[in-house]
Parts: structure tokens; sequence; C-alpha cells
């Protein structure tokens, strides 16, 4: 992979309750196919040869010594939160003196653990000498309605404007920085690194993105994201 020179820093915020999988703990501790959801993502995020450091943003809870990728020299915990937002730029102020302000700085979400290299790769490759950066997203394949607060449909959409929003994420060091910065003085919590961006009034690239990189919401996520990975192992794109 021929790239330019500026580096890669992952920041991976883990700091959410997840109270919609459960109330017991966050989700990134349960198990999935045989590990836990915390140690599938970060054992792939570790394969990408350009991530300098893995930065998680969370609680100090006894849980991670459960996660053996968490104890890999190039990944270091940072105080999560209180929302995602808070979360991500409390990653951002730790690369401070390390990260350039040209450098790439990778958002994912730790419980999408069905990221494949082969979507990160190409993230990287198309966002190599964009300005500003990019998400990987997926296309819209179901129609879409949109509805009233009374949930009587208004209108049927034009699909192929819309994308879902997925993780990775990555944006240059200082943009990305400044912008969310941006979004907490008037008063915004960003929902993600892109909707940030988007207040700053720049413009960002969609990659398109795998569906079956999905993000364990809840419980009944579990048993896909299981049926996911096989199929990954069997195709060998993980």
């Amino acid at each position: 992979m021929t790239l330019s020179t500026s580096k890669i820093w992952a920041i991976v915020p883990a700091a959410g309750q997840g109270k919609r999988f459960s109330e017991d703990k966050p989700k990134q501790f349960y198990e999935l196919n045989g590990q836990l959801i915390a140690e599938h993502t970060l054992s792939r995020l570790l394969r990408v040869s350009q991530i300098q450091a893995i930065i998680i943003p969370s609680n100090n809870s006894l849980e991670w010594s459960n996660v053996p990728s968490f104890k890999d020299g190039k990944v270091h915990r940072v105080n999560g939160g209180e929302q995602r937002a808070h979360s991500v730029l409390n990653g951002l102020v730790a690369l401070q003196g390390k990260a350039l302000d040209d450098d790439w700085v990778f958002i994912h979400d730790m419980a999408r653990p069905c990221i494949t290299l082969s979507d990160i790769e190409k993230l990287i490759i198309t966002l190599d000498n964009h300005p500003i950066g990019g998400i990987l997203a997926a296309r819209v394949n179901e129609t879409l309605k949109q509805i009233g607060s009374d949930n009587n449909i208004l209108s049927t959409v034009d699909r192929s404007q819309y994308r879902l929003a997925q993780t990775p994420q990555m944006f240059r060091y200082k943009l990305l920085k400044d912008a969310i910065c941006a979004s907490f003085e008037a008063k915004i919590i960003p929902t993600d690194e892109a909707s940030a961006i988007e207040q700053a009034g720049l413009e960002i690239l969609c990659v398109d993105g795998r569906h079956d990189n999905i993000k364990i919401t809840r419980q009944e996520d579990l048993p896909i994201a299981s049926a996911i990975m096989k199929k990954q192992e069997v195709d060998q794109c993980v």
C-alpha cells in the first residue's frame, strides 16, 4: 500500500454503558464466538500496520484484564467522557505532542467487531491525499419512508441520496479537534465525528463500506455478528 507520510492514530471510544444492550456491564465485555467483543475489535485494528497507536477512552474497568489485545504496547487507555464526543476529544488531547496537525485520526466503534481489513485499507487508500477526511458508509437497500410525529407516512425518499454512516471515520488531527471543540462551544454534542466536521462547513468523502460492518447495539445483534464472523472466516476477508 503506497501512502503519504502522514501518520495514522486510532481512537476507539469505549466509555458508554450500552444500556440498550444490558444493564449488567458494557457490551464490549460480552463474549462473541469465544472471545470478548473488545478483543475481536482490537485484534483486527492491531493488524493494520499503519496505525501508530490505539487510544481507548474508557472507564478503568477490571474487565480489560480479560482482553489480551489491551495489553499490546500500541494500546493506551485514557479516561472516557460523558458522551462519545467527549471521549473522542479526550483521545485527541492524549495525542497532543505526538500527532501532527495533518496526521490522520481514525475513529472506530468498539462495538463494530466485524470490520474487515479490506474496508480499512480501502478507506486509508481512498483518503490518502484528501485534505479533510471521510467515513465508511453503506448504501441503503431498503425503501425509505419519511414519517411525521404521528407515525403516518409523509413521503418516500430517494434512497440513492442516503447512506448508513459507519466507522472507521478518518479525519485530519487538527481539523477534527477544532471541529469538536467548536461544536461544544456552540452547545452542540456531535453524534459522530463527521457531524462535527459538517458543522464546521467542511466537505466529507463517503467511501462505500460493507453491509456486514454492523454495530452491536442490542442482544439480538450478537447472533447476527456471530454468523457474519463465521462467514468472513470462510471467505478469508477478516
